[in-house]
């Protein structure tokens, strides 16, 4: 029988300076570089101190702290994420700021690969008024999507990436969002273990080269996009040059934006004519 890091509570009336210590010590004895500010977020979601104790079990036993919590932030939002549901990335968030400069008012918003769904909902709290539909093939992820994106009136569909959207959206999609799998086969079983052990492979594997559902994507876009739509991928540096090419093998314009301090590179593909009447 294993004996929690924080055993020995019997009460709760609030959470204690020696509740926070323990839970710092038992994070930092497990390894855990941020043990401060993790245990913080840990002491402002568990309800009692067995919670406590067992929430900081699980987290100095490998989970993910957002799957610990139940949650992760991502654009001042908390996003429900289930054990197994890939983790909205923070860098990721740049490649929502460029699909909200992209957007109009009323935007008709798809979110491909959505995973937790926590693009297309903080797109859509962002902008307002949106129409969203999102689609994962993971069904965990799915009913994950579900919750995120009821407050802003979103659809979700299972299958994969565009086969079980409505029909009646080609044509008519202003942003398109594909957060794709990127990570090469080969270089799966170099991730840290929070991900390679506690995330769906089918979010993180994008084949030989990271970029075999990426291509799958960019070849039906120009089916999808409204006349001025944007489609928006994140992808690695490297891969950059492999990702513009599919990008214009299916007729779209190609445009790559980063931001150093993110360690985020976003590519963004639009219609030709779009293009240069914005350029001109």
């Amino acid at each position: 029988m294993s004996v929690s890091p924080l055993s020995g509570f019997s009460s709760f009336s609030s959470f204690s300076s020696s509740h926070r210590s323990s839970a710092v010590t038992a994070l930092r004895a497990a390894g855990c570089v941020f043990a401060e500010d993790e245990a913080e977020l840990i002491l402002s979601t568990a309800r009692t101190p067995y919670e406590l104790a067992a929430m900081v079990e699980r987290r100095a036993g490998g989970l993910p702290l957002e799957h610990v919590l139940g949650w992760a932030e991502f654009r001042g939002l908390r996003i429900a994420v289930d054990p197994g549901v890939f983790v909205p990335r923070r860098r990721t968030e740049f490649l929502v700021g460029q699909a909200a400069a992209l957007a109009g008012g009323e935007a008709v918003v798809v979110d491909l690969c959505c995973g937790s769904g926590a693009l297309g909902a903080a797109l859509a709290a962002g902008l307002g008024r949106v129409e969203l539909y999102a689609a994962d093939i993971d069904p965990a992820a799915v009913r994950c999507a579900r919750r995120n994106v009821a407050d802003v009136g979103g659809e979700v569909y299972e299958g994969d990436l565009y086969e079980p959207l409505p029909g009646a959206l080609r044509g008519r999609v202003d942003i398109l969002l594909a957060n794709v799998p990127y990570v090469p086969t080969e270089e799966v079983g170099l991730l840290p273990a929070e991900a390679r052990v506690h995330e769906a492979l089918v979010a993180l594997d994008g084949g030989a080269d990271g970029l075999d559902v990426l291509r799958r994507v960019t070849e039906e876009a120009p089916v999808w996009l409204a006349p001025g739509g944007h489609l928006l991928f994140e992808t690695s540096e490297g891969q950059v040059p492999a990702a513009v090419a599919a990008v214009e093998r299916a007729g779209l314009v190609a445009r790559v934006v980063d931001d150093e301090e993110m360690y985020a590179t976003v590519v963004i593909g639009t219609p030709p004519q779009v293009y240069d009447g914005e350029a001109g």
